[in-house]
């Protein structure tokens, strides 16, 4: 809908590395934006790439974050799914993490510019450090 504007996303300064290690004993879970998943293969980090541990086995840098922001209640619906099939149709990858209050998107570095553009003709406000877009 033209002239609606769905909600603010904020692109977060820093650039990201998307990271598996050989467990949590070089994580520093005290520093912001550590994404930490443990599963029964596997133990995966998304962190800023100058907190990346020395321990990883494998790493794939040049990511870039973007905040859906706010709270998200529970009972909210599509919020997510939205942005993300517009990301789908420019063709432009994703990795997607929630958390309790809200959902974070990372897209390579290469395809920021075309993300920000996507979601701002999509009526979301974009903002970066320097203010709205």
């Amino acid at each position: 809908m033209k002239g609606v504007v769905y909600t603010e996303i904020k692109v977060i300064d820093g650039s990201f590395s998307v990271c598996k290690v050989t467990d949590f004993s070089e994580v520093d879970p005290s520093k912001k934006f550590n994404f930490i998943s443990a599963t029964d293969e596997e133990i995966s980090l998304i962190c800023l790439t100058e907190n990346v541990p020395d321990n990883f086995t494998e790493r794939i840098d040049g990511w870039r974050a973007l905040k859906i922001q706010g709270v998200l209640d529970f009972s909210l619906i599509g919020i997510l799914s939205r942005i993300l099939g517009l990301l789908a149709e420019a063709k432009i990858g994703i990795a997607a993490v929630s958390t309790y209050n809200t959902d974070y998107i990372f897209v390579k570095e290469t395809d920021l510019d075309k993300a920000v553009e996507t979601l701002a003709e999509a009526n979301y406000k974009i903002i970066r450090k320097g203010g709205a877009e």
